[in-house]
């Protein structure tokens, strides 16, 4: 009988240069709720995802870290919305795949850090 040791994802960490600058754009521009912070992290909440922004601790850690996609319900308002506020995307929301009634829309963008994130929606088609 095999059982799953791992069963969810708890926390996603981002190397961040600046904890400062990088506080600032994952509360006030992403909008994502601050749990706490220290001179070398901070903690934020996305729905039960817990993501970690943190100077790295060794060199090997410095660079460039995983793509988060975070889930908008529509993806040309957030698109808009956070263009409104400077955040610099790399392209602009496009479909990348097509199931039988669900489409998946993504765009990518760049954090304050440099880090590459994207926004992602799933369109339920008729």
């Amino acid at each position: 009988m095999q059982t799953n040791v791992i069963q969810r994802v708890g926390q996603v960490a981002v190397p961040v240069q600046d904890i400062k600058r990088s506080i600032h754009f994952y509360k006030d521009v992403l909008g994502l709720q601050l749990l706490f912070s220290t001179e070398n992290m901070a903690f934020f909440n996305c729905n039960g995802l817990r993501i970690l922004l943190s100077l790295p601790e060794k060199d090997e850690f410095a660079g460039a870290s995983s793509v988060i996609y975070f889930q908008v319900g529509n993806i040309t308002e957030a698109y808009e919305a956070l263009k409104q506020k400077e955040v610099t995307f790399l392209d602009s929301p496009h479909i990348v795949a097509k199931m039988e009634h669900t489409e998946t829309w993504m765009v990518f963008y760049k954090d304050s850090e440099g880090n590459t994130h994207a926004l992602m929606s799933e369109v339920v088609t008729s």
